[in-house]
């Protein structure tokens, strides 16, 4: 599943591709990824992007009016940069948002439909209020760790505690900490949280740093 550092550079490739552009079209090619109505999703075409952020593990397009069209890429779902008349890669592709200067594709893997896109009028409630690694120190990693008593592995992969960790990259935090997935919250030490907060931030580093580099390749 994409996670912090995949959306992180999902977001930066956006950001130099879409921001301040027209989206002219949305176009479903299977009706069952949009899992909102209200406001329709006709209300986005002709929106210019305003801005890009990432919440948790889903990007938002940020468009006039305001309205937000959010990209949840859940397991298999990934997003797709297609020049003027390339065509999109075959049935994979579940919608496509065409911008005045290329289209986005958004693709997923398999038969389980799980990604998603909402439009919205407001982000209230969007946010289930984990913290942003790099945001906090270690004092307030440790303060939410031990708000509750649980294992290690659902302690950094709760949303309302940690943004955009999953099952992925926690597997590797806890290794770079020497920490046990199923060691208990509430029971580490100052010197397990110290090196379990180290690990957290060096990890997603490293990975944004390399998925980064890899996208600069490509290009």
């Amino acid at each position: 599943m994409p996670e912090l550092p995949d959306v992180t550079v999902y977001i930066e490739a956006l950001e130099s591709r879409v921001r301040g552009k027209r989206l002219e079209r949305v176009k479903l090619l299977n009706p069952f990824i949009l899992r909102t109505a209200v406001p329709p999703i006709s209300q986005a075409e002709g929106k210019r992007v305003t801005g890009i952020r990432r919440i948790g593990k889903r990007i938002v397009l940020e468009l006039e009016g305001p309205l937000y069209l959010v990209l949840h890429l859940m397991i298999a779902g990934r997003l797709r940069w297609l020049q003027e008349k390339e065509k999109p890669p075959g049935r994979i592709t579940l919608a496509l948002l065409e911008f005045e200067n290329g289209t986005l594709a958004f693709t997923e893997a398999g038969t389980k439909r799980r990604a998603s896109l909402h439009l919205l009028s407001t982000l209230d409630g969007l946010d289930p209020g984990g913290a942003e690694v790099f945001a906090i120190d270690e004092a307030e990693f440790a303060a939410r760790l031990r708000r509750e008593n649980h294992t290690l592995k659902r302690a950094l992969t709760d949303p309302r505690l940690f943004s955009g960790i999953g099952n992925a990259y926690s597997d590797e935090i806890l290794h770079r900490a020497q920490l046990s997935p199923i060691a208990m919250s509430a029971k580490l030490t100052h010197d397990e949280i110290a090196r379990l907060y180290a690990a957290t931030r060096e990890t997603l580093a490293d990975w944004t740093a390399r998925l980064r580099a890899a996208a600069f390749r490509r290009r």
